[in-house]
Parts: C-alpha cells; structure tokens; sequence
C-alpha cells in the first residue's frame, strides 16, 4: 500500500490486511484511542503512522509509555520504512531514556525536530521547564494507554500538552481491554484522562478482522489434544482442591470486602493475586498472621500448577522439596506458625503422587534396608508427541524435499518461558541416545527421555544431600515475606509469559528443591515427611551411575576457541533448522517475518501468539504454515487458554455497551471557564466538597519541586489545584513553598530508611540553616491505613505481625525517633498526610496571602561557592544506591559524586583514598560495607 504525502515522494506502508488499512486512515483523519485484541499486530500500526509523520521531515512527535523493547522495535522498523520508501527527510527514533543526557543535548536534538520516545519523569520536567515548548509539538502518541490512570505522570504530560497546544494530534493505543472495564464507567474515566473523545474497538470478531483471517487462504491448523498421566491429574486436583479451601477460607476471614472476582476460576489468571492484595491493603495491619500466609499460599499453589504441567518430574519434585522447607517450621515450632493447606488430605496426594512419577519403593524407618527404592522417571507426555510430530515433518520433507513457497522450511518451536524452552532443547539432543537397555542393532531408537531423566535424578540426589543445611533459612525467608509489605511487585507469579512465582519462589524453582517424601500426620496433629535415609540416597545413586553409552555421550560445550572456523564450521540451511523460542510479546511478529518457518509447534497454548499466525498468514498468501498446537486436555492450561479468551471476549462487550450510552465531553479551553485542572481534580478526588472555584490571581501560585519528586502524583495534583509548578535540582528540601516555607517529605518506608542511615537529621539541619519555616512531611498512600502500625516491623531487625505482639521498646521505636527529632530541631513542624490529595489541599493553605518563592535561589541555597546547579544532575539511581550505604550522608555523598565515577569505582577504593574525601570514619564505614562477606 503506498500513501502519498504532501511531498514528491511517495510513502510505503507495510499494511497488507484491509483492517489494518482502515484503521491507519481512521488515525489520520482524527484523535482517537484505539484498543485492538491483543495478537493484531498495534505495534505495526503504530510504526506505519509513525513513518507517515517521518517521512513528511517537519514534524516533532512524542512517544510515552514505550518500554525498551517496544523503543527497539519502532526505531528497527522505522529504519527499514525509511529505507523503502527512500524518504530523504525521514530521521528515525531517538530515545531519551535516561538522566545522563544533559539539558543542552536534549535542548539541540528537540530543535531539529523528528520521533521522540522519552520517558516520562523527563519529559514532564521537560514540559515544565519549558525545554521543550509543549506549542511546538506535532503531535503525541500514546502506547499503553490503560496504564494513564488520573494521577499517572503520562496524565499530567498530557494535561500540561493539551493545555499549551490545541493543533498537535493525539492518539492512544492499548491492547488490553480488561483493564478498560473494572470501576464505574471506566471507559469515559480514560477518555477523560487522555483528553480524547473517540475511542475506536478492534476485536477479534469485528468484521473486517474477520473478513481478513478468515476470508483468505488460512494456515493449516492440527490440534492435539494430549492426555494427562494419572499422577499429573491427581496432583492437579488436589492443588485446585487446595486453591478452593484457600479461597473460601480468606472469604470466611475477611467478610467485608467485596470478594466477587474471588474464584476458583479467577485464580487461574495471573492478575489474582493483584486483586487480592489489592483489596486487602487498607485494612493490612489488621489482617491476622493467617490470612496473610493464606495469601501467600495462594500464590505458591498456583506456581506449584503451573509448574506440574511445565516442569519434568524431577524437577517438579525438587521443587517441592523446597515448598515443604519453606512451609514448614523447624522442629519444636508450634503448629500454628505452618501453611494450613499442609494438613489437608489434599497436600499428602501431592507430594506422595509427585514422589511416585520419579522413584518407587517403602522407606522402612526402623530397618535399613537398601535395595527397596527403585526410579520411575515419568516422562512428560508432551514429549513423545514433540517427537511424533518432528518425524511426522521429516517424513513430510523427505517426500517433498523442493520447496513450493516462499517459506523457508524452518521448524519453529514455541514455549511459554525459557525454562521450557531449556528442557524441550536437551530432550531434543538428547532423545535418541543410547542407554544400556537400547537394541544397538535396531536400525530405528524409539525416542526417549531416559538419559535425559536420569541424569536430572542424579544431580538432584546429589544436591539433595546439602539441601538440609538451607532448608531452615527457606522457612525464615518465608516467614519475613508473610509479615512483610502490603505490596507486591506484581512482575511475580502471573506477570510473566508462563506465570511465575514471586521472586523468592522463583529462585527456588531454579535453584531446585524436591518433595523428601509424603506429608503426613504424626499422632500430635502436626505435619512431618517422611525422611529419605542415606543409604537410600546411595543405593538409588549407585543404580543410576552413567552407563558405558551414556557417557559416550557429547557433552555440553562449555568453550570453543572457534579456531579453523572455514574448515569446521558453516552455516546451517534455513530448512535444516529447528528454533525453539518463548513467546515474546509483539516481537514474535518480527520472528515470524524473520524466519519465514514452514512449521510451527505451540508447544503450549497462547491466545495472543494464534492470532499473529493468522495474521502472518493472511499478509503472506504465498507462503505455507502448518501449524501443530498441543495442550492437556483437562488441564489449568487449556482452562487459562480459554478463560482467557472468554474474558477478553467481555471486555469488548462491556467496552462496545459503555460507548453506545457514553456522553459526548466537549474540552473547554485550558484557560476558560472550566478549568481542566480543577476539573481533573475533582474528578479524582471526592473530598472536595462544593467545588469552590480557586481566586483568580494575576499570577497563578508558584511551586518549587525537586527533579527527583516528579515520581509522586503529587507535583501533578499541585499542578492540578493550579498551582506552577516549576522543575529545579534542589539542594535543600523537595518542595519550596514561599521564600520561608521548604517541605521536605517522605513516605512512611522512606521515613524509617532515612532514620537508620541518619540522612534524616541531615536534611533538617540543612532546612534550619536556610529556611525560616521548615517542615517535614509525612505522606501514606492514599486508600490505605492512615497509621504507622504496618510499618513497625519495618523499622525493627526482628519480625513481627502486630504492634501488639511486639516487644514495646521496639513497637514504639518509629516514634521515639520522630520524638527525638522534634526534641533536637523544636523549629522543625511535623506534617501528617493520610494522601497526596491532602497534601495538595495543606501546600495551597499554606501559600495562602503568601510571598511566592524565587526559584534561582531556591537552586543556589545549600551549593558550594562557585557551583553550578547544572553540574549537580546525576543518574538517579546509583545515587539511591548511595544513599543505602552505611557512612554516606548528604555532605559525604556530594563529596563522592564529585570525585568518583561509578559505584564500581567506589567499591574498590580503600581507606587511605577515602580519608582525605570524606573523612576516615566514613570511609571505614564504607570499605567495611562493600567487603562484608554476604553470608555474615
């Protein structure tokens, strides 16, 4: 398809697919927000009407909301249009990702103009510093857009471009419409936030979509439906058995909260647990230590069934091995400190079922019998399958070797992460090894995962010897997770392709970890396992010693010089190839294009990865693709599979309902008689009441914000209740109020860190010195607990579940430190804010009949003569870092940026070289720290 520009030359676009056609003409000819089903190709889209605008060579656009690889992926393509096209004038991306681009580069390359992805917290400070005139720019796209919730960064970019430039377009792409349909109109809320009026709905059933994936020649689809073993189905029903009592026991527990999305079904998907974290954040601290170990159980029972289905059985039993070390309690603990789902009948069938798929046998306790354990290694049933269908191909390439299409022949296998990607790689060299029982005369080896599975039984026995010295600390780690933070980094369990468990979790899956036997009860109620004695361990290492044709052999290659390349080496043929690759998103798009496979193996079901088949297919007619696409019938994954396309089928209905009745909201001017900032605001936030509209003033109120607070919502909730808000690297305090008035504030868990590394105290005499009226601000979250009980154990070395339970110099140790400070500083005023709504409302009261603040001398208070506050930007990060270290306060972390280079830099300095820069107590302090041993 070409599209001719204003220019002489015309514009080639890669949209084959009448869809995607229509709904680049429905982008040029108007804003709108467009959310497609997920698999169609958005990021396509997007670049063609990104090279639309590059090719023209006079624009400035903005990208927000890219992540890195998505910034990859449109300058990789917008080379390649530019390239077609032949478009003199086309620039490509730049990304200005990072702090370490000063003001005057980023200054430069806005002037000459072209694609720009930048990330937020920059670009704010950019809009508001005037760096970048927001009246200058062509136009802003918008990726991601379900993560523009009202008090987000990307919605005070927008606000801030909408209010300044009228002319620029604006348009918002998602490819998530769950996210567009939980909350009361949800729909018109992000409309409101993205300033747009038109949202356009591309599902998978729309018409044209269809027309296209369906009209035209589609690929050949084999579907396999693969049965489960009977120890894989027990130990799926007994986690779902699990994952049931869990649930109704947190109903039971916690009747006041709305626990409609709270299923069996539900659990299945992998935002469950955001769901109930999120419900239960407020009331936290008043959760008993059970429901708190039931959530965790919960996220540990799913990755247990993710697991059983990806996972061989040996390492599924390892695995479990280091769930029932996490789970339980060393002897002599009471039983009420165990994970509840241990004693149910349920918890014996898995462990007992997922012993038995890898070894046989009684221990006897009280004799020392040997020879009683024999190995299982029950094979996936998947793998057998793989192999049918790769002899399948073979045989379908020896009968046709010529190649009649544009394919390549390649043989692409697709997994859901790169564990599954590891295992189906060493079972596919491996699957045509000998073993001593293999019929060296038959011409035909069935293929087996025998060698495979016997040398993963053998590591396993040898790291099951030393598993006892860390099985203690698993349960402590545990324990410290349970009582730990409200919350959750939801890149956990369900955050990842496959769905994985949450970070301490996942370390055990690759650390592995094995069931030592059954649970069971002992006559006191409690729950022990059955121990797998050492001379049981030796006789089942003894039988499982390498045999003369396995350690023949090729082992892994660990290094290759790759000298005498031309004589050894050369490349493989495109049909000679076999790919084995995890879903990766929107980049599979480019692998498919990439490698052109003639057969394509989803060794695990995507819902998302379908529908770029069908894509690719369908933009290809030349080109054939079979498609071979395996799941167990009767398992969490084709449940999830088809849940999934369930939900998003709803989505679209709720989606296309809401905009049927959704009223038409005309944007006033920015300056005219309704406000959109006190719109904005009251929109957010009902507890302004009467909507009393703020005096109108010459000069709007003037704030003064640190650089590094832009990753609050509170500068844009100032900037909101129309106040200026000005970007500056301040050296005293966060927010200068009045020319007497500065705020330094702190979140409850920045309040504790500031008080053990003592940064705190510096900070306040830093105020006292400069600053008539220092305050200090205490902010929480907005939508939870208005107190500091959740957060005691935090400030203590030991844990602890409840203030209550604490012993009380420790249980009060956060406020007599806040005493002390007021006690050393009688001028400091403490600030208590239950959000960053109240905030905003307490900095407007306080400017009231005020003076409004200069901001250079804002900038120059607490700099050394001479210095410039230009030359004080540094990366954000490494200075967190710093702050961390035990000797660094806000004089000895000035000294060192300006000395040293990097972390790295530092770690290797010695005293003597950090005497006469910092001092030698703090340099001690320093060395010591960065050679301390990590396992003291």
């Amino acid at each position: 398809m070409a599209q001719t520009d204003d220019s002489k030359h015309p514009v080639k676009l890669s949209l084959p697919l009448d869809f995607q056609q229509d709904l680049f003409k429905e982008l040029r000819e108007g804003d709108e927000l467009v959310i497609l089903a997920r698999g169609l190709g958005l990021l396509r889209v997007v670049t063609n009407l990104l090279h639309s605008y590059d090719a023209a060579g006079n624009n400035l656009i903005i990208i927000i909301g890219a992540d890195e690889r998505e910034n990859g992926w449109i300058g990789e393509s917008l080379a390649e249009h530019a390239a077609t096209s032949m478009s003199p004038k086309a620039r490509g991306l730049t990304t200005v990702t990072t702090d370490l681009m000063s003001v005057g580069t980023r200054e430069e390359l806005y002037g000459r103009g072209g694609i720009f992805s930048i990330t937020s917290r920059i670009l704010v400070v950019d809009f508001l510093s005037t760096l970048l005139d927001p009246a200058l720019v062509s136009g802003v796209i918008v990726l991601h857009a379900e993560r523009v919730v009202a008090t987000s960064l990307e919605a005070f970019i927008l606000r801030i471009y909408r209010q300044k430039n009228k002319a620029g377009f604006l348009k918002a792409f998602s490819d998530t419409p769950e996210a567009f349909t939980s909350g009361f109109s949800p729909l018109t809320s992000m409309m409101r936030n993205l300033f747009l009026r038109r949202p356009a709905l591309w599902p998978r059933y729309h018409a044209t979509v269809t027309q296209d994936l369906e009209g035209k020649k589609k690929a050949e689809v084999i579907e396999l439906e693969i049965p489960m073993t009977d120890a894989m189905k027990d130990i799926q029903n007994a986690v779902l058995e699990c994952v049931e009592v869990s649930i109704g026991e947190l109903k039971r527990s916690n009747t006041g909260l709305d626990m409609e999305d709270w299923t069996l079904d539900s659990a299945l998907h992998r935002n469950f647990d955001q769901i109930v974290r999120r419900q239960l954040d407020p009331v936290w601290h008043r959760t008993s230590f059970r429901t708190k170990q039931i959530v965790r159980d919960l996220t540990l029972l799913r990755s247990i069934l993710h697991s059983v289905l990806t996972n061989d059985a040996v390492s599924f039993n390892k695995y479990l091995d280091t769930v029932l070390a996490a789970s339980s309690p060393p002897p002599g603990s009471t039983r009420q400190t165990q994970s509840p789902w241990l004693f149910l009948e349920a918890a014996h069938t898995i462990f007992d079922s997922a012993k038995r798929r890898v070894y046989r046998g009684s221990i006897n306790e009280s004799e020392s019998t040997t020879d009683t354990l024999r190995p299982v290694l029950e094979e996936q049933p998947k793998w057998a399958i793989l192999a049918e269908i790769l002899q399948e191909i073979d045989r379908d390439i020896y009968f046709n070797p010529k190649i009649t299409d544009d394919s390549n022949g390649t043989i692409l296998i697709m997994c859901g992460d790169q564990g599954s990607c590891r295992q189906i790689r060493e079972y596919l060299q491996g699957m045509y090894a000998q073993t001593e029982e293999s019929n060296i005369k038959n011409f035909e080896l069935e293929p087996s995962a025998v060698p495979m599975m016997r040398r993963r039984l053998r590591n396993y026995l040898q790291w099951k010897k030393d598993f006892s010295k860390v099985s203690a600390a698993l349960f402590t780690e545990n324990q410290k997770s349970i009582n730990g933070s409200s919350t959750t980094d939801q890149k956990g369990l369900g955050g990842g392709k496959g769905g994985r468990g949450p970070p301490n979790k996942r370390r055990r899956v690759r650390g592995g970890g094995a069931a030592g036997g059954a649970p069971s009860r002992n006559t006191g109620g409690g729950v022990y396992v059955a121990g797998d004695r050492d001379a049981h361990i030796a006789s089942l290492l003894a039988e499982l010693q390498p045999t003369e044709a396995e350690a023949s052999q090729k082992g892994e290659i660990a290094y290759d010089s790759l000298e005498n390349m031309e004589d050894y080496y050369e490349l493989y043929e495109m049909r000679d190839l076999t790919l084995v690759h995890p879903y990766d998103g929107d980049n599979d798009d480019n692998l498919l294009e990439e490698v052109r496979p003639r057969y394509i193996i989803m060794y695990e079901p995507d819902l998302a990865f379908i529908r770029r088949v069908e894509v690719y297919r369908s933009s290809h007619t030349d080109r054939n693709v079979r498609v071979y696409f395996m799941y167990y019938a009767g398992s969490v994954e084709e449940q999830r599979y088809l849940s999934s396309s369930r939900r998003e089928k709803e989505a679209f209905m709720r989606l296309i309902k809401e905009r049927g009745g959704m009223a038409l909201t005309h944007t006033l001017d920015a300056h005219g008689i309704a406000d959109p900032q006190e719109a904005f605001l009251r929109t957010v936030n009902t507890r302004i009441a009467g909507g009393g509209r703020v005096a109108a003033t010459a000069q709007p109120p003037r704030v003064v914000v640190d650089v590094r607070e832009f990753r609050s919502s509170l500068p844009s909730l100032c900037h909101g209740r129309n106040m200026e808000t000005i970007p500056c690297t301040l050296t005293v305090g966060d927010y200068v109020l009045t020319p007497q008035i500065c705020v330094e504030r702190k979140s409850v868990r920045d309040l504790i860190s500031s008080f053990n590394n003592g940064r705190l105290y510096t900070q306040a005499e830093r105020m006292l010195e400069y600053y008539k009226s220092p305050f200090l601000l205490i902010e929480f979250d907005a939508g939870k607990s208005f107190t500091l009980e959740p957060f005691a154990d935090l400030s203590m070395s030991g844990g602890g579940s409840s203030l209550a339970s604490l012993h009380p110099g420790q249980a009060s140790d956060l406020q007599s430190k806040l005493v002390l400070l007021t006690l050393a500083f009688p001028r400091l005023k403490v600030i208590w804010s239950s959000s960053p709504y109240q905030t905003a409302e307490i900095f407007e009261e306080l400017k009231k009949q005020q003076e409004e603040p200069d901001p250079l001398r804002a900038v120059q208070l607490g700099l050394e003569d001479g210095e410039e506050a230009e030359g004080r930007t540094w990366s954000q990060v490494p200075q967190d870092m710093l702050r961390g270290v035990p000797g660094v306060n806000a004089k000895v972390m000035q000294a060192l940026l300006l000395v040293v280079d990097n972390l790295q830099e530092l770690s290797n300095m010695t005293e003597e070289e950090l005497d006469p820069i910092i001092g030698k107590e703090a340099g001690r302090q320093i060395v010591r720290f960065f050679n301390r041993d990590v396992t003291d």
